[in-house]
């Protein structure tokens, strides 16, 4: 880089002479042992098709030199931009550069992807955010979701892992000493930004959607919150954008659960060979978005497939919507004679059937059956539809709200209740009732004060079919997913005006034409044995009881990579607890542990998170502990207001 650091790549280059277009992935998750297997089933397959690929660490992760102290820096950003430059100017490259991704690689290839440099020519986003602070893993709707705290345990401990001897040299200790004395937590500076401010903004390309300059193909699972992003970003630049989102959560598809996956090395190839392979590109005959519209599945922890049909669409925008209007815990078809005064439950126990936000890409943690969640909700039912309903965008919810106090959260579900009375999770959002519509701001008003609130659900495509009831679910709290109020909040609606508005499937929606190409399972020769100390164990309240006690624990997961005699293990366990009535008491304590055996010695690295309220405030505090061969070589603490 210009400053003197040096980015280390590991680089496949196809067989044969000549100089061939060039693929990125930049990321930092290390190539040389965390998601070595991944890269294999990837890179080697583009490079046999007539690319150069290259898979380079961030700097300050992996074998990269330098410091990485927070997520989407304008150093991360001017990285991307040399290393862009400097593969255009290679022997072996053609002057066309590709950038791909999934979740940070996706993200900072949209990045790129402003003011793109010349060289770059089309990106895919994989799992990727437009919007960091209300689609990314650290808040919703202005409440901090407390996967922010799995994030803040994980991501200390994959910067201060070690470089390795093997390809960086002797100077692999001197530069993981330097590293080590820089780490910073970065959950300081997620948790500290409490609104929409520059901080979120920066790096947050929906902001900027005018100056993407090349094509972007965007892709994205509905068991991922960050699948959000995807039909936005088409709506917004369907010239260049083109969008896919299947069923699954936070993977590459080829790997996707709940399934159907596709074959995303033979999708993205197509995508490549378009855009970096002709001397007149040109947008391929693809619809302007190809979506797995899901249907009812009668819930449970992990599904290996959903129900469902891929649907194409050639017009991205919402053209149609279908109103219900709320009356007395009933969702109408017209507005209700008068109006009625209802008190939206303040029940800590909501939110025990949630799952997983999906941004980890565990097996599992889907949504669970919605009834018990009913029950501590004030809900609004229709009557069994006549016929099918099929969504396609964003739900809208407009409703006027009388919060006791500030702060306060409204939590909203709408479900599919089938006529055998089970609840199915379509979609859900909560919203800080302290801040304005757009998050970015406190609004102009009072405890007690009646306010309008404007509730936008994540985009989603999904058929209720005829017989089964919509159910709109309103609680003021949503634990263990999202961190409550440190005060109780009792709110009150009035149903007068407000209104349920379902963006229906457009007219000129149809079955998908062509079909994707299936998943294939690569690399031919795998290199690496996955051993597991056991499956992922999860464990739920008492609901009877004063404490709300939810955690689970992923034992030890071991990555043998044989061709380069180096294990790479990790672990965690995460813990939640607020009593019933009191939550004031929540706190949430999440473990991360990554151990790297390789020829030369030991690393061990544990780091841990816990946050919790008390009546003098909200407190953070972590701490990370490295060793190598049993002796330490670094620790940190760190103890914070939130």
């Amino acid at each position: 880089m210009s400053d003197g650091v040096r980015l280390a790549a590991r680089i496949w280059l196809p067989e044969g002479a000549g100089p061939v277009p060039a693929i990125l992935e930049y990321i930092p998750y290390r190539k040389r042992d965390m998601v070595r297997a991944r890269d294999e089933r990837i890179h080697p397959y583009f490079a046999g098709h007539g690319y150069a690929c290259l898979r380079v660490d961030m700097r300050g992760s992996g074998d990269s030199e330098g410091v990485m102290q927070d997520m989407y820096s304008p150093a991360e950003l001017d990285d991307a931009r040399q290393l862009i430059a400097w593969i255009a100017l290679q022997e072996w490259c053609n002057g066309r550069v590709g950038m791909f991704g999934t979740s940070w690689g996706g993200t900072a290839s949209l990045q790129a992807a402003v003011d793109a440099p010349e060289p770059l020519k089309a990106i895919i986003a994989n799992c990727a955010t437009t919007d960091r602070f209300e689609d990314d893993i650290h808040w919703m709707g202005g409440c901090i979701l407390t996967d922010t705290l799995e994030w803040g345990a994980t991501l200390p401990a994959i910067l201060a892992a070690p470089p390795d001897a093997a390809t960086v040299g002797d100077g692999w200790l001197e530069t993981w000493k330097q590293r080590l004395l820089n780490l910073e937590f970065p959950h300081q500076n997620w948790l500290r930004a409490t609104r929409r401010d520059p901080y979120w903004r920066r790096g947050s390309v929906r902001y900027e959607a005018d100056r993407l300059s090349c094509p972007i193909l965007a892709i994205g699972g509905w068991s991922d919150r960050y699948s959000n992003s995807v039909m936005p970003l088409v709506e917004a630049r369907p010239d260049i954008c083109r969008g896919i989102v299947g069923p699954w959560g936070h993977h590459y598809p080829d790997h996707g659960e709940p399934g159907p996956a596709i074959g995303f090395q033979a999708l993205a190839l197509e995508w490549w060979d378009c855009w970096l392979k002709t001397e007149a590109p040109a947008m391929p005959d693809w619809p302007a978005m190809q979506l797995w519209r899901r249907e009812f599945d009668s819930p449970q922890d992990r599904l290996p497939e959903r129900k469902g049909t891929w649907i194409e669409i050639d017009q991205p925008k919402e053209t149609m919507e279908r109103c219900f209007c709320l009356g007395n815990r009933r969702l109408l078809d017209r507005p209700a004679v008068e109006s009625t005064e209802l008190t939206v439950p303040d029940d800590l126990r909501h939110g025990q059937c949630s799952g997983e936000t999906g941004y980890f890409g565990r097996s599992g943690g889907l949504p669970l059956e919605q009834t018990p969640d009913d029950r501590r909700s004030l809900c609004f039912d229709s009557l069994p539809l006549e016929k099918d309903l099929c969504i396609v965008g964003r739900a809208k919810l407009g409703i006027d709200m009388k919060p006791e106090v500030f702060p306060a959260q409204l939590a909203c579900r709408l479900c599919d209740v089938a006529p055998d009375g089970q609840s199915g999770l379509i979609t859900r959002t909560i919203v800080n009732l302290e801040l304005d519509d757009g998050l970015n701001d406190a609004r102009d008003a009072v405890s007690g004060d009646q306010i309008h609130v404007r509730v936008r659900f994540p985009a989603t495509a999904y058929r209720i079919a005829e017989g089964h009831r919509v159910r709109l679910a309103m609680g003021s709290s949503y634990w263990p997913l999202i961190w409550p109020s440190g005060r109780r909040s009792r709110s009150t609606m009035s149903t007068g005006g407000c209104a349920l508005r379902l963006p229906l499937q457009p007219d000129v929606a149809r079955t998908l034409q062509r079909p994707l190409p299936p998943a294939m399972d690569l690399p031919e020769v795998k290199r690496c044995r996955i051993r597991s100390a056991g499956p992922l164990q999860r464990h739920c309240a008492d609901e009877s009881g004063e404490w709300l006690r939810n955690g689970w624990h992923q034992p030890a997961v071991t990555l043998d990579l044989e061709d380069i005699d180096i294990s790479f293990t990790y672990e965690t366990t995460a813990e939640f607890s607020c009593g019933a009535d009191v939550s004031n008491s929540a706190s949430s304590t999440v473990s991360h542990s990554i151990e790297i055996n390789r020829p030369d010695g030991l690393a061990r690295i544990s780091s841990n998170i816990s946050m919790f309220n008390s009546p003098d405030g909200t407190r953070v505090r972590s701490g990370i502990d490295v060793l190598w061969n049993n002796v330490t070589i670094a620790s940190s603490k760190s103890d914070i207001s939130a």
